[in-house]
């Protein structure tokens, strides 16, 4: 299955395509409910409020912890994604 089938299997409410530019850096924040991510192209690497990171790559899928602080940042050729939300606009 495709990522957005694998998605809508999974019940979520919003499923989209997104894509950020090399170096993009996201702040610390969190997620009320599940945010799933399959990776298209590229890379991200997460950094979690106790201090461990998860780098994601091309063609791996990143369930986001519910709840818990993180920021990210984007590698240097950027990434493109298949996202998926239980709460829209909960990324």
């Amino acid at each position: 299955m495709k990522p957005k089938e694998i998605l809508q299997s999974e019940g979520f409410v919003h499923i989209y395509e997104w894509k950020d530019l090399p170096n993009t850096v996201y702040e610390k924040h969190s997620h009320k409910d599940k945010v799933t991510l399959f990776i298209v192209a590229g890379d991200v690497t997460f950094t979690f409020s106790d201090g461990t990171m998860k780098s994601v790559y091309e063609n791996e899928r990143f369930d986001v912890p519910v709840l818990k602080e993180h920021s990210a940042v984007v590698g240097i050729n950027g990434c493109s994604y298949v996202v998926g939300e239980m709460i829209e606009g909960d990324s």
